[in-house]
C-alpha cells in the first residue's frame, strides 16, 4: 500500500529488489499516505482491446506463446524469445507499454522460483459520490482511528481465508510483491479465473506503465513458515496450489492518468481486476474451482455509519512484518477524503505496512454474507491505519469488462 509515510515508499521490505515506495501526500493530514502504485488495464467499461489467449503447454512440456501475443509483442517491436530470455527488464520510457489495451504479460516458466517470491518488495487509487454516501459524507474526513494490531491468520491459510494470495510482478524498481484476492466471476458461475487487487500493483500510473511478469499465488505460504524455513522449502509448499500468470488486467482510467507513488493521487480509484491461466496445467480446472472459493464483490458500497466492521487481509513485508505470513486486522470504518471531488475511501485503524497492499476488505451484507467492498490502498507514514477505495461504478466497469472479455472462453 502507499502511505504517507516514507518508509513505506519502500515497500515492505526487501532493498536487493525493493517495490515501488510510498508517497507523502499533503492532503492537509497531519500523516502522509502510502499508496501502493501498479496500475493494469484502463478501468473504463468502454476499454478497447481484446485480451490476450492463455498460454498453453505443448506436447514437450514447454509453454507455448499463443500467436496473438506474440503478434502484439511484435507491434511493439518486441521479440518474444528476446523477451522471456530477459529483454523485459528494459524499462526504457519511450518502450514501456502504457496504454490500456498495452497489456502484455507472456508467461515465463519458472520465472518465479520460491527463492524470488521471497526476495519481493512491496510497491507502495471515480469521481462522484455514489448512490450509497450518506448526506455530507463527500469531502469528510473523520478522526483517525487509533491504531489495531494486525493478528496473525492461523495456518493453514487456505483453510482460513482460501481467496487470500500474493500478486507477484517486476517494476523498474526490482521484484515486488502486493496481496490480492479471488473473486467471482458473473460469466463463469463456479469457475472463476478472476483476482481483485490495487491498481499501483499492475500499474505504475501517469508517470509509468504496466508492470512485467505479474502472476498471483494463492495460499503463498500455505503452512506459515518462517522465512528461515522457507529458504529450503520446494516450490509446491511455497505455491501449494500453482502460479497463475496474468494473461489480462485492467485498472481504472483514473488511476493511470493520476495515480502515483507519493501522495494520494488516484486514491480511491485504486483498484484492479486480472484474469489469470495457471503456468502449469490444472487439469482443466479454474482458479475458484483449484482453491474452491472465491468472493462475491460489493459495488453498492454502503456508508461508513452503515458498516459495523470491515476485515482486511494481507502479507504485510515493511518492518517489523516480513512479508512472508498472512495477516488481517478487524476494525469499524470511518471516513477519508483525500480529493473533495473524489469519492471518500473506507479507514480502519491497522498496524499491516506495505505489501499488504491490494489484500482485500470485506464486510458482511445485507443478506449475512461476506463479499469484498474494497482493497488496500494507502496508510500513513508511521503506520496505524489503511484506507481503501470505496467501490461504485467505476469499479464495477472495471470488473464487468474483464469478465465480459472471457465470456465466452
Amino acid at each position: 500500500m502507499r502511505s504517507i509515510r516514507p518508509p513505506f515508499a519502500a515497500r515492505r521490505g526487501r532493498s536487493a529488489r525493493r517495490r515501488p515506495s510510498p508517497v507523502l501526500a499533503a492532503l492537509g493530514l497531519a500523516a502522509a499516505l502510502t499508496l501502493t502504485a501498479t496500475a493494469c488495464d484502463s478501468g473504463s467499461d468502454t476499454a478497447s482491446g481484446e485480451p490476450t489467449a492463455s498460454a498453453s503447454q505443448g506436447g514437450d512440456g514447454k509453454i507455448q506463446i499463443p500467436d496473438d501475443i506474440k503478434n502484439k509483442l511484435k507491434e511493439h517491436g518486441i521479440d518474444v524469445d528476446k523477451w522471456k530470455k530477459g529483454a523485459w527488464k528494459n524499462w526504457d520510457r519511450d518502450e514501456w507499454l502504457r496504454q490500456a489495451d498495452d497489456f502484455i504479460n507472456p508467461i515465463i516458466k519458472g520465472l518465479w522460483d520460491p527463492s524470488r517470491m521471497r526476495g519481493a518488495d512491496d510497491p507502495d487509487k471515480n469521481k462522484g459520490v455514489d448512490d450509497a454516501d450518506l448526506s455530507g459524507d463527500q469531502g469528510v474526513t473523520d478522526p483517525e482511528p487509533a491504531p489495531v494490531t494486525a493478528r496473525a491468520v492461523n495456518p493453514s491459510y487456505h483453510a482460513s481465508v482460501p481467496v487470500a494470495g500474493k500478486v507477484f510482478f517486476d517494476a523498474p524498481e526490482g521484484t515486488m510483491v502486493c496481496s490480492a484476492t479471488v473473486v467471482e466471476d458473473p460469466a463463469h458461475p463456479g469457475k472463476s479465473n478472476l483476482v481483485w487487487t490495487a491498481g499501483h500493483c499492475v500499474h505504475a500510473g501517469k508517470k509509468g506503465g504496466w508492470y512485467r511478469n505479474i502472476a498471483f499465488v494463492p495460499s503463498y505460504n500455505d503452512q506459515g513458515k518462517t522465512e528461515a524455513q522457507l529458504e529450503s522449502a520446494p516450490r509446491e509448499e511455497v505455491a501449494p496450489y500453482g502460479v497463475w500468470w496474468s494473461d489480462w488486467a485492467q485498472t481504472s482510467d483514473q488511476w493511470i492518468e493520476q495515480g502515483g507513488s507519493t501522495g494520494g493521487q488516484g486514491a480511491s480509484y485504486d483498484y484492479a481486476v486480472l484474469h489469470v491461466t495457471p503456468e502449469k496445467g490444472s487439469g482443466g480446472q479454474s482458479l475458484e474451482e483449484t482453491v474452491g472459493s472465491a468472493l462475491p464483490v460489493n459495488f453498492n458500497a454502503p456508508a461508513v455509519p452503515k458498516v459495523s466492521a470491515i476485515t482486511a487481509t494481507g502479507y504485510p513485508a515493511a518492518a517489523p512484518f516480513d512479508g512472508q505470513k498472512l495477516y488481517q486486522c478487524t476494525d469499524k470504518p470511518g471516513r477519508l477524503s483525500v480529493t473533495r471531488s473524489d469519492p471518500t475511501m473506507y479507514r480502519i485503524g491497522c498496524t499491516m505496512t506495505g505489501g499488504s497492499s491490494g489484500g482485500g476488505w470485506v464486510a458482511t451484507g445485507s443478506d449475512g454474507k461476506p463479499a469484498l467492498v474494497s482493497n488496500t490502498s494507502i496508510g500513513p507514514v508511521k503506520f496505524g491505519w489503511l484506507a481503501g477505495p470505496r467501490l461504485g461504478d467505476v469499479a464495477k466497469g472495471v470488473y464487468d469488462s474483464v469478465s465480459a472479455k472471457f465470456a465466452g472462453r
